[in-house]
């Protein structure tokens, strides 16, 4: 085409309108900045560019495909340099140790592990708690997976461990597969030694089903990892994550309740556990120790201004207070000094064995049962994890793997089982403290777990008096940064109703159906979101901004004017079969351009018309007949009924006009009586569109064959290299649809509609 659009690609020229004043160097340099980015313009000549022009300009490169047996042999193909970038992939520690510089990182984590492991050894006690196993498996959770992640993880920062929201899933799953059960024992000895021997055959039971759930979620990130399914955790959506660990944090807090209060009740797990839990605490309020409850009182108090204190003097302090250890030597002392346990039957941890368990083979023949709760652990503690690390590698300028965090993940799990740890995950409390006391790389992570290790080995007995109503406390405290995720109900409500009800639909189902069906239903309602959004995506009519190759939508900018005769179409969504009737739908509606109802209506003229001929047709030849069969002699009566039978109305008509009709040609016809469109082009820009499938692609043809046959031009803007690769493979270009269809972008589509719309106008002015 010899027609040239401006604002394009190939002369350009700049024109600086004014200069700016000068106050400082700085503000010279932005306010100069800024009046360049005003000042420039640029005009650009050259052709129309529809995709047959263009790809008949362009020399694609040649490409020789590989075939499956070739990839595979370029895959298994080794060398030393992919054996060392392998080996250091796995092993990050091979790279970053050897390079560790000792004068600069080293004092600050050892101030950072010490603080962390501080923090680890009573989270560890009090999470297993949650997890309905010994308090002494929460130290094995803190030390083997803390210790493996040192030489598999990539992020330098987090704190791997026990955490609450893991510890509450497999709790449930231990109490579901061996229930809970109080029996009324009294106390003489005899029955003080049933009770203890069905407690510890309970506890043994539980630890063996945690045992074996942290195996099989291992083995399962392991093999995601392996897999490259690192991008499973893009399913779990922020608004998803925070409404489940809120819902989360429900539960943790009413499981915690009765340890507060010392009282006994059954742990429940599974649909509606939290209003079980509650109704039984509230049944058995009256029982409340009284000791128990002003011990836990009292840690909550202490431990909450602590973290105030933490809070407000963070940049004064140079390393935060340990409240929490602080708490538990505070309370084991009290306990062991007021014999708390004997004296006000307060309930205390008991039994930690000294040093370390032998290595043990999970139960192999519990995997059926906890297979689908293994997955939800096995996802979300990966989650948790590397949204944690991304945080913490972003701040600080590196890049995590998120398939190597699923390998770290994987052997902390499966490897620790086998030393009777339960799963674990990051801390987001202890990956602060970590963080924020000077940690800066995973030797602060090996450091905390050596800490923890000294306990179990050494000192562990010391905590055998310590309250369970303190590690409750230190649960409870710990809560408070996700019970502040309700206020994402008000930021949700003003940014996004969708992410709200996403929000919302995690939190109840998480909160009445349990933690696993809950996780669940919110991956399923996340989908359903997807979904919803391309099926009933925002469409629009396009207009141009004045002198420019730019097009905004016609209702948001009142500057913005359509080309006569032209319409163009845009959605903000891909063409494919859940959306392809609403597009259409849509398309008529925006364009006011309904192929069908114009091609109804010209149907039903063309039969009006057809009847009027045909009445006209008979009453002439009545006409005829009567002035036949009159009488010869009475020439004036004949003339007479001959004027009256020519001027009988005829549908509101005289016969005399609708012999005129009867001559018309049916160019003529079409233009006086037909219903006819305003608009000779409709261009769809196809900018927001990432796939096409064979339903869209049926949909397009449709629309393009619909709309020509009234009249009217269709063609597809802005179409990107994939989608037309897909249109190519789905035979779209056939028959009478070529690539002349395509334009390069909006602008280039209008212009060659106004070409062929002058051509059209100056071809019918000739005839």
């Amino acid at each position: 085409m010899d027609v040239t659009v401006c604002f394009s690609v190939e002369t350009v020229e700049l024109f600086f309108l004014g200069s700016c004043s000068v106050r400082s160097t700085m503000e010279h340099a932005q306010e100069h900045e800024a009046c360049l980015e005003q000042a420039q313009r640029y005009c650009v000549e050259r052709p129309i560019y529809n995709q047959e022009l263009l790809q008949g300009q362009l020399h694609r490169r040649e490409r020789t495909p590989q075939t499956l047996r070739q990839k595979i042999a370029h895959s298994c193909r080794c060398s030393s340099k992919k054996a060392k970038s392998h080996l250091y992939s796995f092993l990050p520690i091979l790279k970053w140790l050897p390079r560790y510089p000792v004068k600069e990182y080293l004092l600050g984590d050892i101030i950072s592990g010490i603080s962390t492991g501080v923090m680890q050894l009573p989270q560890g006690l009090a999470y297993a708690l949650l997890a309905a196993v010994p308090p002494v498996f929460g130290l094995y959770s803190s030390f083997y997976p803390v210790f493996l992640y040192t030489f598999f993880g990539t992020s330098k920062h987090i704190s791997i461990g026990t955490f609450a929201v893991i510890s509450m899933m497999v709790g449930g799953v231990a109490v579901r597969q061996v229930p809970d059960e109080v029996i009324a024992v009294g106390y003489n000895s005899t029955n003080v030694t049933d009770y203890l021997e069905y407690y510890h055959a309970r506890d043994a039971k539980r630890v063996q089903v945690a045992v074996t759930l942290a195996f099989l979620s291992g083995i399962i990130q392991l093999c995601l990892g392996l897999l490259r399914f690192g991008f499973v955790a893009i399913y779990l959506t922020e608004p998803l994550v925070r409404g489940f660990t809120t819902a989360a944090a429900v539960h943790v807090f009413t499981s915690q309740l009765k340890y507060l209060l010392g009282i006994k009740t059954n742990r429940y797990s599974g649909p509606l556990s939290v209003v079980y839990s509650i109704a039984a605490v509230l049944s058995k309020i009256t029982t409340t120790n009284i000791a128990a409850l002003i011990v836990g009182l009292t840690c909550i108090v202490l431990l909450l201004i602590g973290k105030e204190i933490n809070l407000r003097f963070k940049k004064k302090l140079p390393v935060p207070i340990p409240m929490e250890i602080i708490v538990v030597i505070i309370g084991t002392g009290v306990s062991a000094g007021m014999n708390l346990s004997e004296s006000y039957r307060v309930d205390v941890v008991g039994n930690i064995p000294q040093g370390l368990r032998a290595p043990a083979v999970p139960e192999i023949q519990l995997i059926p049962a906890i297979f689908v709760d293994a997955i939800a652990i096995a996802i979300v503690g990966f989650s948790m994890a590397v949204s944690m690390a991304k945080i913490f590698a972003l701040k600080h300028g590196y890049t995590i793997d998120g398939n190597q965090e699923l390998i770290a993940l994987g052997i902390c799990n499966s490897v620790g089982s086998f030393f009777q740890s339960f799963s674990i995950t990051c801390s987001m409390s202890r990956s602060l403290v970590q963080e924020s006391t000077g940690g800066k790389t995973q030797i602060a992570g090996a450091l905390s777990s050596v800490m923890v290790l000294l306990v179990i080995v050494a000192i562990g007995y010391l905590f055998e008096p310590l309250p369970q109503t303190v590690l409750a406390a230190i649960v409870m405290v710990n809560l408070k940064g996700m019970f502040k995720q309700f206020g994402d109900v008000t930021h949700f409500w003003r940014t996004s109703k969708i992410e709200l009800a996403i929000w919302v639909v995690a939190f109840v189902a998480s909160l009445f159906l349990g933690l696993d069906y809950g996780l669940l239903t919110a991956v399923a309602f996340a989908m359903i979101t997807v979904i919803y959004r391309t099926q009933s995506p925002q469409y629009r009519i396009l207009g141009q901004i004045p002198d420019t190759d730019i097009y905004c939508d016609v209702k948001e900018y009142e500057e913005v004017k359509e080309y006569p005769g032209i319409k163009i179409f845009q959605a903000n969504a891909s063409l494919y079969f859940a959306n392809s009737e609403s597009y259409t739908s849509a398309l008529k509606k925006k364009t006011g351009v309904d192929p069908c109802a114009i091609l109804a209506a010209r149907r039903k003229a063309q039969k009006r018309h057809a009847r009027d001929i045909k009445a006209t047709n008979k009453l002439r030849k009545k006409a005829v007949l009567k002035l036949v069969n009159s009488s010869t002699n009475d020439v004036e009566a004949g003339v007479k009924h001959e004027i009256a039978d020519d001027e009988l109305p005829v549908n509101g008509k005289f016969a005399s006009a609708d012999a005129s009709v009867q001559d018309m040609s049916p160019d003529e016809r079409e233009h006086f009586m037909e219903p006819k469109t305003n608009i000779h082009s409709l261009i769809l820009d196809f900018t927001p569109v990432n796939f096409v499938d064979s339903v869209g692609a049926k949909t397009l043809k449709s629309i393009i064959k619909e709309y020509k046959e009234v009249g009217v031009r269709v063609c597809i803007a802005s179409c990107s290299g994939p989608v037309m690769n897909e249109l190519t493979r789905l035979k779209f270009f056939e028959d009478a649809l070529t690539r002349e269809l395509l334009f390069h972008s909006i602008h280039d589509a209008v212009l060659a509609c106004q070409v062929k719309d002058r051509s059209a106008s100056q071809t019918d002015f000739d005839l």
